[in-house]
């Protein structure tokens, strides 16, 4: 097969049979600059599960009907396998010095309490690169196997070669085609590529429009000129983007990664523009792919503008690892870009990582702050008591808990939960209805309503995902003590 074409595999998102052809040339369909080729089938096997070793993780299916993968190649890194059948991941990165190893360890353990399945860290420097081995040393004591990823930009022709046991202890290397060196870029990628050869390692290729390669972009601007029909600038840089990612891929199988050792990403910091590059490689290759602006910004914005750039993507069943790149308050929590991501990927019922609470946002009926301060409470309860209820009940984490205001809205919104209260509102009768199951359980009252609730819950849990017993008696009996 021509190697040129195998990055130009396009997959549908609609389930094929195992007996495609595996190319464009195959298929019947050449690749042009600005064109697309045909279809193909899944290729890869699914690697082992991934995380900390002593947490079971779970997530439910996405509801048939609603969701479709992509089809992808399958690509382990360091045991967590990204793409063909495995789910979604969730992946981040640290903020501090990578030299500074008791910094590095601690905040990578933070983020994988958190939920990412993947970290990434800046490999920068000699000293960075020393200091790689020790981090993810300190972490596999610790009882962690989160897969270390190594960020190089300028120098990873320098570092990798230079440092064995970097290029060793890291499960993935992320390079930037558009500046592994400056008037070298293939020699340098070439030397790159064969370090991932020698180690076994999968590459993320990741293009961004910030540093895209200007060779490139300069060539394919001249060819757009000469069109009859030029195409706008914006849409011949974002081909670009695409081409850039596309290119490095074919070259880096040529020198001798295998088809399945690629990931791509092509980012870029609206998310217009993201839906747009990503549905050209989308349609143009088989690699999976990295979802992620490559800036969102702070607070609100930026978790609007990350949901705005990812949910149609993911969708579209485009996507199979993503990364929130929220800029942190000083002295912030990092691993809220974690909870955002799996946030985005619970809310649009494509993973499950814990039970959610679902509360009105009150009105003129609920003048007090009661339900508000419940609903915060049986959160924040829930969220504690994951960690043992994720190994004694697996599956918890599809649980759906309403607390609702009023009667308005209260008891429909509590029978379509799991289990649900329903508060009173303002003039209404002092009584808080309890639904299980979409049934009227009790009736609660008084000032011990809060902790009645959650002894209801902790009891729900352990008939409805216990399977009748306790599959952990002694982290149950402490979840139960938890209420």
């Amino acid at each position: 097969m021509d190697l040129a074409l195998r990055g130009c595999i396009t997959r549908s998102r609609v389930s094929e049979p195992e007996s495609g052809p595996r190319s464009a040339l195959e298929a019947g369909h050449g690749p042009d600059r600005f064109g697309r080729c045909g279809a193909g089938k899944q290729a890869g096997t699914p690697p082992r599960s991934g995380g900390r070793r002593r947490r079971r993780t779970h997530s439910a299916g996405p509801r048939v009907g609603i969701y479709q993968r992509r089809k992808t190649v399958s690509v382990d890194v360091g045991g967590v396998g990204i793409g063909g059948p495995n789910p979604v991941r969730v992946q981040s990165m640290t903020n501090t010095d990578t030299a500074d190893v008791d910094a590095t360890v601690e905040q990578v353990i933070a983020l994988a309490d958190a939920g990412s399945e993947l970290v990434r860290v800046t490999v920068n420097s000699d000293d960075a690169a020393r200091a790689v081995p020790e981090i993810v040393a300190r972490l596999r004591r610790r009882d962690y196997d989160t897969p270390i990823i190594g960020d190089f930009h300028y120098n990873g022709h320098l570092l990798l070669p230079g440092h064995p046991e970097c290029a060793e202890a890291l499960a993935k290397y992320r390079i930037n085609p558009g500046n592994v060196g400056t008037k070298h870029r293939d020699e340098n990628f070439t030397k790159i590529i064969e370090v991932a050869v020698e180690h076994d390692k999968p590459v993320r290729i990741g293009v961004n429009w910030g540093s895209l390669d200007q060779r490139l972009l300069t060539e394919m601007m001249d060819e757009n000129a000469e069109r009859d029909e030029p195409l706008d600038s914006q849409e011949v840089l974002l081909e670009a983007m695409v081409e850039s990612g596309l290119r490095s891929a074919r070259l880096a199988e040529e020198i001798g990664l295998a088809h399945d050792r690629i990931v791509i990403s092509a980012k870029v910091s609206k998310p217009a523009d993201l839906h747009a590059v990503y549905r050209k490689l989308a349609a143009r290759c088989d690699y999976p792919l990295h979802l992620g602006l490559t800036e969102a910004g702070m607070g609100t914005k930026g978790i609007v503008a990350t949901t705005a750039g990812l949910a149609p993507l993911l969708m579209d069943g485009i996507g199979d690892t993503i990364r929130v790149s929220l800029t942190p308050r000083p002295g912030g929590d990092r691993a809220e870009e974690v909870r955002v991501a799996q946030q985005v990927l619970q809310s649009l019922e494509i993973r499950s990582f814990e039970p959610q609470v679902t509360s009105c946002p009150g009105c003129g009926r609920t003048t007090s702050t009661f339900f508000q301060e419940m609903a915060e409470d049986i959160q924040g309860y829930i969220r504690e008591q994951m960690p043992v209820w994720r190994e004694a009940y697996p599956g918890v984490e599809e649980l759906d808990v309403a607390v609702m205001g009023c009667v308005v809205n209260g008891p429909g919104e509590s029978k379509h939960a799991n289990i649900g209260i329903s508060l009173p509102g303002t003039f209404e009768e002092p009584k808080a209805p309890v639904y299980v199951d979409g049934e009227h359980h009790t009736t609660l009252k008084g000032e011990g309503l809060v902790e009645e609730f959650k002894e209801i819950l902790v009891d729900y849990v352990k008939r409805r995902y216990g399977g009748g017993e306790d599959a952990a008696p002694e982290a149950a009996e402490e979840a139960a003590a938890g209420a």
